[in-house]
């Protein structure tokens, strides 16, 4: 193992700690009482606001009603919950009234919900609406743990076939049960705070493992309330103030990464808009957001819009998007730019990239990015355009931030540097290991488990390959899981060339294989409307059938132009040799990505096993077209 231990530079802060979750609401509602703080959709492109102090109200209500209801501290609280006011509500109830609650990913099949709930023991379901009720009630026979359910939105006399143990209770029921209690809300509330310490049981997250069952990760009150305040101290353009930050939020809250953002935001006064993904266009203009996190997905569909945009163009508009494109694309941030490209880019800033901006809301400072890696172009792209993208890395064990990038130090292609008070250690075999606050307390009910990701001393395995650059900047390689062998004895480091691939409009998910093979190959899974944008400017019939389209030698050709792009630079046995081109999408709802959107490996190659087998079968130099449409190309 190294004895080089990586932490934060010498002028960052000091880690904040010692802090509860609700300590972070309370603390914001003295300095901070933001009338707008948090921002419940009504529709697409409208919001009714909820003001700090109204939100304290509920919260505490919610709390008093929940333990008047029988639930009792330390007792876990499932939630199957929209991103939204109502489970900010629901949690920092369940927070300060000293229970666990379990976030139930909305992706998840029935069989998964039902392991979540039983092996977490929970007492509660707290569910979004009678939708969310009806996809949870038939669970409920087979749970006998469960005698509460509270809806959020919806009529409790609706008949959901509840099992007669349980009763059904609206969110504004359960707080009118918590006013009803005292004559004194606050100071009640108080007594049920002065209980809970920092390194007491905040929340079980089950990870969202690409095989087998999830495992329920610990986090305490300290884990998350010390990486969400100590990062975004780190931040100096983020202002602290009533609405001197206006944020947007998508992600689900059921990933550690938006939820611990999200207390973050509340301390520091933000207002924050919650939205959808399918709404996320629709409500930046509307929103105008200052910040906001993201996942590098959301990224690549925003460049993958802006090279469709420039495509349908036609004439000058066309020749003016192109050119500020390949500007964007050639600019290096680490770089400072000559005279005349700095002519160049005030050019196109003035007649194009001030567009890019306004589809952001045109005053975005910081797109706070994590979940997966994120290309260095596209960071590059995004600040030829005036918007800062600052990378960072972490796991749901780790609450979850153990680096990000710095603004004034900011290197695309990098996570950054550690946070204060976080360790980074390489291991032999190039494992990135860490220890600090921000480390899990262990997994639920699993020590064997435990005991292999976290050694005696603190250390945490993250599973991750990397190492540190030059300048104290930490690089992800790939997954340690992720390393295949050739039949060549040779390893391939498969995320590399993915990463490049998947960065590209045309290519949606790439995933490289040769296991035990000859060579790498790899299943590309394209991205119908570009392809379709690609043939109408092609003269092809863009209303073709999908895998007709890949076909043909125009599309077909676009996409191995790419891969032998991706090839370069890399080692010879890692480079792929030949691709097949899959008229599928990869998502969570298919069971083959997970929902923090990683490829579930082993269920891919399972899924498009006749596909592999007839990529390594396919005669060289050639394009073949398997029955199920899958077009099998030769480099």
């Amino acid at each position: 193992m190294s004895e080089t231990i990586h932490t934060a530079p010498p002028t960052s802060g000091d880690p904040i700690l010692g802090k509860t979750l609700p300590d972070l609401m309370y603390e914001a509602a003295e300095r901070f009482p933001n009338p707008r703080s948090f921002n419940q959709p009504t529709g697409p492109t409208s919001w009714e606001p909820m003001g700090l102090p109204e939100f304290r109200v509920q919260s505490e209500e919610m709390a008093l009603g929940l333990r008047e209801l029988g639930l009792e501290r330390g007792d876990k609280v499932a939630f199957l919950m929209e991103s939204d006011v109502n489970f900010c509500i629901a949690d920092m109830g369940c927070l300060i009234a000293g229970l666990v609650d379990v976030p139930i990913y909305l992706s998840h099949g029935p069989e998964q919900m039902a392991y979540v709930m039983e092996h977490a023991e929970a007492r509660a379901l707290i569910v979004a609406d009678t939708a969310r009720l009806s996809q949870a009630a038939h669970l409920l026979e087979d749970l006998p743990l469960i005698e509460t359910v509270i809806i959020a939105e919806g009529d409790a006399d609706a008949d959901p076939a509840l099992p007669d143990s349980v009763s059904l209770h609206t969110m504004d029921a359960v707080r009118t049960i918590g006013r009803d209690t005292t004559t004194d809300r606050a100071a009640a509330a108080d007594k049920l705070c002065a209980k809970i310490s920092p390194d007491d049981l905040a929340t079980l997250i089950y990870t969202s493992g690409t095989t087998g069952m999830p495992k329920g990760v610990m986090l305490s009150h300290e884990n998350i309330s010390s990486n969400a305040t100590t990062a975004l101290n780190e931040i100096p353009g983020l202002k602290q103030g009533a609405g001197a930050e206006t944020v947007i939020s998508f992600l689900p809250m059921t990933h550690i990464f938006a939820r611990a953002l999200q207390y973050g935001f509340m301390w520091i006064g933000a207002s924050v808009h919650f939205t959808s993904p399918d709404n996320l266009v629709q409500a930046l203009p509307i929103v105008k957001p200052t910040a906001f996190a993201s996942v590098p997905r959301v990224l690549e569909k925003v460049y993958a819009g802006i090279q469709k945009k420039i495509m349908d163009m036609d004439g000058v508009q066309h020749q003016i998007g192109s050119w500020a494109l390949g500007l964007a694309q050639k600019y290096d941030m680490t770089k400072e730019p000559s005279f005349a490209e700095s002519l160049q880019l005030k050019l196109a800033d003035r007649l194009v990239f001030t567009k890019w901006r306004d589809a952001l809301g045109g005053r975005v400072k910081y797109i706070v990015v994590g979940g997966a890696a994120l290309q260095p172009n596209l960071a590059n792209l995004m600040a030829a355009a005036g918007v800062t993208i600052l990378q960072g890395y972490g796991l749901t064990e780790t609450s979850p931030v153990i680096s990000f990038n710095r603004p004034e130090r900011n290197m695309p292609g990098t996570v950054g540097e550690p946070m204060p008070g976080v360790e980074v250690r390489i291991a032999e075999d190039k494992e990135i290991l860490t220890r600090g606050p921000h480390v899990m307390q262990g997994y639920y009910k699993a020590p064997e488990k435990t005991k292999k990701v976290l050694t005696d001393d603190g250390w945490f395995h993250t599973g991750d390959i990397g190492k540190f650059d030059d300048k104290g900047n930490l690089m992800i390689t790939d997954r340690k899981k992720s390393l295949f062998k050739l039949s060549t004895g040779k390893y391939v480091i498969p995320q590399p060339i993915e990463n490049k691939l998947g960065s590209e409009a045309l290519i949606d998910k790439a995933v490289v294989i040769g296991n035990g093979r000859k060579y790498c190959s790899a299943l590309i899974f394209p991205n119908e409307d570009q392809v379709r944008a690609v043939a109408r400017r092609g003269g092809l019939d863009e209303e073709a059938p999908f895998s007709d389209l890949l076909e043909d030698e125009t599309i077909y050709q676009a996409i191995a132009d790419l891969v032998q792009q991706a090839n370069k630079g890399m080692d010879h046995w890692s480079t792929v040799k030949r691709f097949a081109l899959i008229p599928d999408e990869l998502t969570p709802e298919s069971g083959l990505l997970t929902p923090t959107l990683k490829v579930k490996r082993p269920v891919v190659h399972d899924t498009y096993a006749s596909d592999i087998e007839a990529l390594y079968e396919a005669e060289s130099s050639t394009v073949t077209r398997t029955e199920r449409g899958t077009v099998l190309v030769t480099l």
